[in-house]
């Protein structure tokens, strides 16, 4: 595959248009001085988010009905407990993917 000029200004595009909502928002707000109400909403952003995503991976749709993936569910009680404990991103990614190896070895999927 070949790489044309077009190609590489159509990436670079791609990167801006990515690039200039997630980071704008930061440099407009950077020298501002927020209230304490607006602060403290923020903080919940990251937590709705997550879980939001974890949420999501333990139901899966057949046809016309809704299944708990239940792997996934029992996977979540170990890693949830290592997030609180450690608050700790990357210990708890390693257990929650330790976990889910161990019950996929033992319990197949």
């Amino acid at each position: 595959m070949t790489t044309s000029v077009a190609m590489v200004l159509l990436i670079l595009g791609c990167a801006l248009v990515t690039w200039i909502p997630r980071i704008l928002p930061f440099i407009l707000v950077k020298n501002m001085k927020m209230l304490k109400i607006v602060l403290r909403w923020l903080a919940y952003i990251p937590v709705c988010i997550l879980s939001a995503l974890v949420i999501e991976g333990f139901f899966e749709k057949e046809e016309a009905i809704v299944t708990v993936q239940w792997l996934n569910v029992i996977a979540f009680i170990p890693t949830l407990f290592v997030a609180l404990l450690t608050k700790s991103l990357s210990k708890t990614v390693i257990a929650g993917v330790v976990t889910m190896a161990a019950i996929r070895l033992f319990f197949g999927e």
